[in-house]
């Protein structure tokens, strides 16, 4: 990046479901030994989205605080990266833009490519602030990850979004060029637009994962970039918290560093705080491993370089670099963060089954939907086959 001109993340929010259920009523209901979740996979529990959320109800929800903080002036752009849309034509991001009541003089799109997408969003955003340094971009990354009952996947599910501000002169994170690129035709992980639930070979996809990160890194040090015992930390999508770890190990070893585990938690510790109460969030997983890891590391990380590992199945990956500005921490929202994550309800697991295979009616009919989130927005009805978003 040129030094005239630092282009990133002026601001980050997040905001999750109404419900939470813990790993260890999963594991009462199908008799697994609570270390396999705990430990093995580093989960303690996943949000579950009640009956009136959804991609953009969280996607409003994470975005309304960055609005109210900035304005919505100089946001020119919205883009919204998921993987769960709710409609093939109309990006779900209209509905987050009406919302927020931002200005008509905007262009919205959405963006898909599996847990990849948010990544997408963010370099598409730098790209339009380096043309125009006087706009600003609204990216949101807003996912509910969802595996059929008593499936491998079931345990790794969870749902979040995370909204970031993209603009010059950012005061938590200067994105920097240059950035490693990997795409490779694989079915490690696929949703056909007839179902409502992820496939995914469970083996098929770490090594697609590993490999992805073997290619990307490569391609990011052929392209000039720094070395790897110049970061501080690295950020890793995190379809489960353990993957970053396993991925980490992998990363030091091909570069002929010492793989030694006080390293990997230097470097990797702080970013899983929240992925591993969230669960998988898919586009939105990297950034909460963001989110964490400067709300939580307890050095000033003020100047110190940072990492970050974007992979989506199917598959595309992309390995860049960020610097964290001076001063991020007057910016963060750690009282709000923890807020989202400790107001959600527990949920048993009959009443997460319930939501689990709970269906909109289909007919295009006047249907009401049960209130149940305590968020600012709710999916209030389906009228005629459209969906209706209302404040709470």
């Amino acid at each position: 990046m040129s030094a005239e001109l630092a282009i990133g993340i002026h601001d980050l929010s997040f905001a999750t479901t109404e419900f939470v259920l813990p790993h260890t009523t999963l594991a009462a209901h199908n008799g697994t030994e609570i270390g396999k979740y705990h430990v093995g996979i580093g989960l303690r529990s996943m949000s579950v989205p009640a009956a009136d959320e959804d991609i953009v109800t969280m996607g409003a929800a994470a975005a309304k605080p960055v609005v109210a903080r900035h304005g919505g002036d100089r946001i020119r752009t919205v883009v919204l990266a998921t993987e769960s849309s709710v409609d093939q034509s109309k990006a779900a991001g209209i509905y987050v833009h009406s919302l927020l009541g931002l200005p008509s003089s905007t262009r919205v799109v959405e963006l898909k490519q599996a847990c990849y997408g948010g990544t997408a969003a963010l370099q598409f955003a730098v790209g339009l602030v380096r043309r125009d340094p006087s706009q600003r971009v609204l990216v949101i990354a807003s996912d509910v990850s969802k595996y059929e009952l008593d499936s491998p996947g079931e345990p790794t599910q969870g749902a979040a979004a995370v909204a970031m501000l993209v603009g010059a002169d950012p005061a938590l994170l200067r994105i920097e060029e240059p950035s490693g690129l990997f795409t490779a035709d694989i079915m490690d992980f696929w949703r056909p637009n007839y179902l409502s639930t992820a496939l995914v070979d469970g083996q098929d996809s770490v090594a697609a994962y590993l490999h992805a990160l073997d290619g990307a890194w490569k391609d990011y040090t052929e392209q000039g970039g720094r070395r790897l015992d110049e970061f501080r930390a690295f950020c890793y999508h995190q379809p489960f918290p353990k993957m970053a770890y396993k991925a980490h190990r992998q990363l030091l070893r091909n570069a002929g560093l010492d793989s030694d585990e006080s390293l990997v938690a230097h470097h990797i510790g702080d970013t899983t705080g929240y992925n591993s109460v969230v669960g998988n969030s898919y586009t939105a997983s990297m950034y909460l491993g963001l989110a964490s890891l400067l709300e939580n590391a307890q050095d000033d990380l003020s100047d110190r370089t940072i990492g970050l590992f974007s992979y989506g199945s199917g598959s595309v990956a992309e390995f860049y670099a960020g610097t964290v500005v001076p001063g991020y921490r007057a910016h963060l929202r750690v009282r709000e963060h923890d807020e989202a994550v400790t107001r959600r309800r527990p949920i048993d697991y009959a009443g997460y089954r319930a939501l689990h295979q709970l269906s909109l009616p289909e007919d295009g009919g006047e249907h009401a939907v049960a209130a149940q989130t305590g968020g600012p927005y709710r999916l209030a009805a389906l009228s005629g086959h459209k969906r209706i978003y209302r404040p709470r």
